[in-house]
């Protein structure tokens, strides 16, 4: 089902954002092939090796090699050597996949002759497609994650790849929010993490292959935001269990890879409806674009860390900034406002602001 693009404020800039520009620089003046043409141009109109425009750009083009080496040598410090990925060996196994990105990363692998399991409470939007086989779950229920999890062994074979990105939005303020509501919020965005890793690891890790577990998270988890407390909360503990296991199976299971996601508002209906104010620095990203990220990373054999857009990867240094600073980078950013607009999704008879599984 094609969702409709969550309402923006038009402007004459639209289509163009901070990651556009940054993307194209970086394939350009900031790319090292580039940046070595520049001299050679140079070299071919005959001027001299030490007129100051030779010396410039060559500096240049030594600067940004240099650049991109330190980059390569930082990731294979920071994730070590990637481990050998065979799509047609694959079972992968992804929470809330019936719907938005989950769905769409479903159906890509699907087609690519990997073996996918989808876990979801809802039927999924456009029927099973080709390789990937659906079990009604709710992942909340540890009876349940457990008993699909042993059908999953039995049906498709021993899970490589856990995608964990069952999520609600309920869009509402703490003094709104029932007690109820605040802990399926933190049972299905926090709780269930905990619930498919502990099912879902041990057999991975005596296949003895290797395996892939995807953490997808929010920036809110470091941002947070007016209306999101159980949301942002939730997020913010799955980025510090990401992290924690990361350190654990560096140390004790090395062949298993950690990817986090942590992408902006994205265009699917779990948020629905939420205005972003300045769409030139915090675009809203589409999920093509982030399912593209993670499927280059699964498919590397590497662990990662995903952030879109741009804002996203820089969001740890908002803490940085003296207080007063970050209350006005808020007001201007209109983080703690753009809320007010929420929708959520409204299929299959939920409330206005009940949010959806992503």
């Amino acid at each position: 089902m094609e969702y409709p693009r969550p309402p923006q404020s038009d402007s004459w800039f639209a289509p163009l954002s901070l990651d556009l520009l940054v993307k194209v620089f970086k394939i350009t003046f900031f790319h090292p092939f580039v940046s070595w043409i520049i001299p050679l141009c140079f070299r071919a109109q005959a001027l001299r090796w030490d007129a100051p425009p030779m010396l410039v750009s060559i500096a240049w083009a030594c600067f940004i090699t240099v650049c991109w080496i330190a980059q390569a040598v930082n990731l294979r410090i920071a994730y070590g050597l990637p481990r050998e990925v065979d799509l047609t060996e694959e079972v992968i196994v992804i929470t809330g996949g019936a719907s938005g990105l989950g769905l769409l990363i479903a159906e890509v692998y699907g087609m690519r002759g990997a073996t996918v399991a989808v876990l979801d409470v809802n039927d999924m939007e456009n029927g099973e497609a080709r390789g990937v086989t659906f079990y009604k779950c709710d992942v909340t229920d540890k009876a349940q994650v457990a008993r699909v999890a042993a059908q999953i062994e039995r049906d498709l074979g021993t899970p490589t790849v856990l995608i964990n990105n069952a999520a609600i939005v309920k869009g509402k303020s703490l003094l709104d929010l029932e007690f109820e509501e605040i802990e399926k919020s933190i049972t299905t965005n926090l709780t269930a993490h905990f619930y498919t890793l502990k099912t879902f690891l041990p057999p991975m890790i005596r296949g003895g292959n290797g395996g892939t577990i995807v953490t997808m998270s929010s920036v809110l988890g470091h941002l947070g935001a007016a209306s999101l407390t159980d949301y942002a909360a939730a997020k913010a503990g799955v980025t510090a269990l990401h992290k924690s296991l990361t350190a654990e199976l560096a140390a004790s299971h090395p062949e298993i890879r950690t990817i986090l996601v942590e992408p902006g508002q994205l265009s699917t209906p779990l948020f629905y409806g939420v205005q972003t104010p300045h769409a030139f620095v915090a675009p809203v990203v589409e999920p093509v674009d982030v399912c593209k990220e993670v499927i280059a990373a699964i498919d590397a054999g590497k662990s990662a860390h995903v952030a879109m857009p741009l804002y996203a990867r820089w969001i740890h240094w908002y803490n940085v900034l003296p207080v007063a600073v970050q209350q006005i980078a808020r007001k201007v950013a209109r983080v703690d406002t753009s809320m007010q607009t929420f929708i959520g999704r409204q299929e299959r008879g939920m409330s206005e602001k009940n949010g959806s599984l992503i």
